[in-house]
């Protein structure tokens, strides 16, 4: 079980890792590019397990926020693709295969308080990194629809990071 935390974790960690490296010309800050792809994969897959949370969480305030998550992170997703069609980016539309078998293949193994004690765990970690690559993003990008977009944004997930650890916190 320890392995498998830790393997989600490095890929949570990956992403934002290798994506910040892509572009040392900016003293290790993301292209407008590269953080749109990392936000459409990240609303695209905290949709997806948010409904993977309504089907198979065991608490109830466990599918509800599953279910905020999936609300959320797909009107995200449109404020995101409008944004980047303002910046004439390119949104990707579906979740590649690198977060497919690292982030959400590993929570269809589980179900009950297995899943919902992983889940809030994960989304505590992810939310806190998310956080720090929007607020990053609302600071350094180069296009004002992006940087907008990022601002707009933190709110938002700084609500599911909060509510996450209140789900932590009455266990």
């Amino acid at each position: 079980m320890k392995r498998i935390v830790t393997a989600v974790c490095c890929v949570i960690l990956a992403p934002v890792v290798g994506l910040a490296q892509k572009d040392s010309s900016s003293k290790g800050a993301m292209t407008d590019q590269q953080f749109v792809t990392f936000a459409a994969q990240t609303d695209m897959v905290e949709a997806n397990l948010g409904e993977l949370a309504g089907n198979v969480a065991e608490a109830q305030p466990v599918k509800q926020y599953g279910q905020m998550l999936m609300d959320d992170h797909t009107k995200d997703f449109q404020q995101l693709s409008s944004a980047a069609g303002q910046a004439n980016l390119t949104v990707p539309s579906a979740i590649d295969n690198e977060h497919i078998s690292k982030m959400i293949a590993p929570f269809h193994k589980l179900k009950g308080a297995a899943f919902d004690h992983r889940y809030v765990k994960e989304m505590i970690d992810g939310h806190t990194k998310a956080i720090a690559t929007y607020r990053k993003e609302a600071a350094d990008a180069q296009n004002p629809a992006i940087k907008s977009y990022a601002e707009t944004a933190l709110p938002t997930l700084e609500k599911h990071l909060s509510e996450a650890k209140g789900l932590q916190n009455a266990k």
